[in-house]
């Protein structure tokens, strides 16, 4: 990141701490369906909403990480990362379908953040960040993918 200035790094920083906050509320969110989700796909659902919450903890990690390497801070409360997140928390009453239907505009929405993080992480010559994006958003898009065969 030799050309980075120090605004870009921040914007970066700002970029990858708003994708700490969807994960982490996502964590919590996927493990509330993990836990509630009932009906003839429980399962199927059960496992694959397991799969993503643990997935989900992996991205938190890698991200977070990521912040401590280019010299920022990762945000780490909850409180912080409801306030940050632009994805929200499981209302707590979703069908299977709901649940579905909510895990993929939540991953929809972050795969426009991302979007926009790439080109800023190219922006500030830091092509380690823009990868890791890129990793990302092509997971989230092929689960979208798969969550919206799953509706039918």
């Amino acid at each position: 990141m030799a050309t980075a200035t120090e605004a870009t790094i921040k914007t970066v920083v700002e970029t990858l701490n708003k994708q700490i906050a969807n994960w982490g509320v996502l964590y919590v969110k996927i493990h509330n369906y993990h836990w509630f989700v009932k009906g003839k796909n429980f399962f199927t659902l059960h496992e694959k909403f397991q799969e993503l919450y643990e997935e989900a903890s992996v991205h938190l990690d890698e991200l977070a990480e990521r912040v401590l390497s280019i010299k920022g801070k990762p945000i780490a409360t909850m409180k912080e990362m409801l306030s940050e997140a632009t994805v929200k928390e499981a209302a707590g009453n979703e069908s299977a379908d709901q649940m579905i239907k909510e895990i993929v505009k939540d991953f929809q929405t972050m795969i426009a953040e991302m979007r926009k993080g790439i080109d800023q992480a190219d922006e500030a010559g830091d092509h380690t960040t823009a990868d890791m994006l890129t990793g990302i958003q092509n997971s989230l898009e092929k689960h979208v993918w798969m969550l919206e065969a799953t509706l039918g």
